[in-house]
């Protein structure tokens, strides 16, 4: 008889604060806002039991990248984001909820992270910039000889 081997890679989730010059604020703000406004337009412009990415993409990529102007990666993203929001909502029995401007996904062809300075290139509307984190020895920890792959912006209140 023969053996099944499971290969299972965990998942680690590690908060890192960006420090973006001030003169990408706009730009930041102006990327969160138009993948909500995306997102939002998937959602009313298909239909409400669809919840297949490849279909999807099918119907509605072409449209949402000359709306929006998202580049291809972060268009893809609004759309598996709009499905992930579908199916969850579909086992919770609820309706999809408005998409907030309030966090962008991003995989490796539109995120990377360096270790030797400890940066982050992402994608925004216009731009590729590259960040500083502002992270501590524990981030640093975890981060250390890791490459992740995926990565979401998140923008939070500050704290007074």
């Amino acid at each position: 008889m023969g053996d099944i081997v499971l290969y299972m890679n965990q998942v680690t989730t590690v908060a890192c604060k960006l420090k973006p010059p001030l003169e990408f604020a706009p730009e930041m703000d102006k990327t969160l806002e138009v993948f909500a406004a995306a997102c939002e337009w998937v959602n009313a412009n298909t239909p409400l039991e669809l919840t297949n990415k490849a279909k999807m993409q099918k119907l509605v990529y072409n449209d949402v990248r000359l709306l929006f102007g998202l580049s291809a990666n972060l268009s893809i993203q609004a759309l598996r984001r709009v499905c992930a929001n579908r199916k969850t909502a579909r086992q919770k029995k609820r309706n999809v909820r408005k998409f907030s401007p309030t966090s962008v996904s991003y995989d490796a062809r539109i995120f990377s992270y360096r270790e030797l300075d400890y940066t982050v290139s992402i994608k925004l509307l216009e731009n590729r910039v590259r960040f500083e984190l502002d992270i501590g020895n524990y981030q640093r920890g975890i981060l250390k000889g890791q490459n992740p792959k995926s990565a979401t912006l998140v923008k939070r209140q500050m704290r007074p």
